[in-house]
């Protein structure tokens, strides 16, 4: 939830920065209109009516990438004397670490995100989920690789000096380059960056309806209040998103270095042999994969203040190793802590067996009931098993099969 948080504030914090970039105008109304209607329609349409807004989100993508293409390659003249001193050209250390941070920062972000796995739940068959994600693949390969450009095409058309990485603006320096051009199309951008945000931003509102229902509340509490306090939610999210100072990547990697402490560990505790794990030692997991990050951030600076700001990604472009240490610190923390957890929990629930005189179950497989599936195989076969087996499920232990008991 606190990732998805984020995201909601990353997506609202990018639209203001557009809005205010293009137009020189306050954000905070258009915002507003913009969480006002997607808490309506989703409150009414629930989760559905973002596959619809998917769709649509695809279409607008589509149109803005070949509208802006069009027009930057008619209107943007690139400097070639500032080709060479941008240095964008040349390898450098924050390229080299990115190559690392980035896959692991987005690869286990999405792993933590609801609406990803909601999509993936939602295919009708592994078939479809299968083409789904290869053509999605390929749109998204490309869309990043057209928008990605813009940002080198600003700071050859404009100097490195305006267009730094530090810039307020290098986030969105795509748009820039749309606010040189006709009116009629900034306008038509506009609107569809605003469409594509509200599309998005439906998403998040329904995968946090979801897991607040399903994960605080375990399903025992109606959804109306769970939607009026998402609704709630939304207030200081507008609010963060207007104050914040952070840029909307820095944003990103603060959520996503929470996810890179507790992925690993989860992804763990889908490994059958591993089975001894507990959820307890996943949350651990997770709350000390962040804590590596702030330990070594205090032991690589220096200071104390200085490992609590690495947590909130602060020194991304400064020329050290502390962002890619955080990196590496918080899915090899987490996944120490995992085990140093589930070794302190098993030894005490062995010297409790010992105390107590009760034989040790700690590494004893779950045992979970599957109901075993009734199968008519011939005409009129079976007939006389199907009312003996009525009611019958199936331990599974583990093992490569299972026992029949009677329910």
């Amino acid at each position: 939830m606190i990732t998805m948080f984020l995201y909601m504030v990353a997506e609202l914090s990018a639209v203001n920065s557009v809005i205010n970039l293009l137009t020189g105008l306050n954000g905070l109304p258009a915002l507003i209109v913009e969480v006002v209607v997607t808490t309506i329609y989703t409150s009414l349409g629930g989760f559905r009516v973002s596959f619809v807004t998917d769709n649509i989100q695809g279409a607008l993508v589509l149109c803005l990438i070949i509208i802006c293409t069009i027009s930057i390659g008619t209107k943007s003249h690139i400097d070639t004397s500032l080709i060479e001193p941008s240095g964008l050209t040349h390898a450098t250390l924050l390229g080299w670490k990115l190559l690392y941070i980035l896959p692991v920062a987005i690869s286990t972000n999405f792993m933590f995100l609801s609406p990803f796995w909601m999509r993936s739940f939602a295919s009708r068959t592994d078939k479809d989920l299968y083409i789904g994600s290869a053509i999605a693949g390929v749109w998204i390969f490309v869309i990043l690789t057209v928008t990605g450009f813009t940002g080198i095409i600003a700071v050859w058309a404009h100097g490195v000096d305006k267009w730094g990485p530090v810039s307020e603006w290098s986030s969105v320096a795509f748009f820039y380059l749309i606010a040189e051009l006709p009116a009629w199309v900034v306008g038509l951008v506009l609107l569809m960056v605003v469409a594509l945000s509200t599309a998005i931003f439906d998403s998040l509102q329904s995968a946090l309806i979801s897991t607040a229902s399903n994960d605080l509340f375990r399903n025992k509490l109606p959804l109306t209040y769970i939607r009026v306090g998402v609704a709630i939610l939304t207030i200081p999210v507008i609010v963060v998103a207007i104050k914040a100072d952070a840029s909307v990547l820095q944003i990103f990697l603060i959520s996503d270095i929470v996810s890179a402490a507790a992925i690993p560990a989860l992804l763990l505790g889908l490994v059958d042999s591993l089975y001894f794990l507990s959820g307890l030692d996943v949350i651990i997991a997770g709350c000390g994969g962040i804590l590596s990050v702030f330990i070594f951030g205090t032991i690589y600076y220096g200071s104390a203040k200085a490992g609590g700001e690495l947590i909130a990604m602060k020194t991304l472009y400064v020329d050290d190793w502390g962002v890619f240490g955080a990196y590496v610190a918080a899915p090899v923390g987490g996944l120490l802590f995992l085990f140093g957890s589930c070794a302190i929990r098993l030894a005490g629930l062995w010297v409790f067996a010992k105390v107590k005189g009760r034989r040790f179950d700690g590494l004893d497989r779950p045992v979970r009931k599957v109901q075993a599936e009734h199968e008519v195989e011939g005409e009129g076969e079976g007939e006389g098993e199907g009312e003996g087996n009525n009611g019958v499920s199936r331990v599974y232990d583990g093992s490569d099969g299972g026992k029949d008991v009677r329910a």
